[in-house]
């Protein structure tokens, strides 16, 4: 087994002005031309869900309605898996790249959580045509726009 070392670069913050990223003093000058950009990539570390337990989980039985009784960990979003990964396309709101403040419209992630990497959205590389799902979800928005106005508790067994 490889193995290979990660390092937080910020925080999600939550307050009153919605959700944010704090970048760390060292990496603030990795922001420079950020401007312009509306949405980012955030990779963070589902910190909660870092344990062995949850590192060793495969498989799940029936996540979301009407999906297979079994689904291996790779067919899903669930925090718990080999390496807990976690990746949000976010619309940015505000930025102040002197602070090392990043505002974002949502990300799902909690208090303090640590982020790993942000790389900007571009459509080029990061937005899919006609993407492809099982026939189980094809009735799941198109967008994280629609997504917003979506019942998901629908969706969760």
């Amino acid at each position: 087994m490889n193995h290979f070392q990660v390092n937080s670069i910020g925080t999600i913050h939550h307050s009153e002005e919605g959700p944010c990223i704090r970048v760390d003093n060292a990496y603030i000058p990795a922001l420079k031309a950020l401007e312009g950009f509306s949405h980012i990539n955030v990779i963070w570390w589902f910190d909660r869900l870092d344990d062995q337990k949850s590192r060793s989980l495969l498989q799940t039985e029936q996540p979301y309605k009407g999906a297979p009784a079994v689904m291996g960990i790779f067919a899903t979003r669930s925090p718990q898996r080999p390496n807990p990964l976690a990746l949000t396309a976010s619309q940015v709101t505000g930025l102040d790249p002197e602070a090392g403040i990043i505002r974002l419209a949502f990300i799902d992630a909690e208090e303090n959580t640590p982020v790993l990497d942000i790389k900007p959205y571009t459509p080029s590389f990061d937005r899919i045509e006609h993407p492809g799902v099982p026939a189980w979800c094809s009735h799941w928005p198109r967008s994280s726009e629609e997504s917003a106005d979506f019942d998901w508790d629908e969706v969760f067994s």
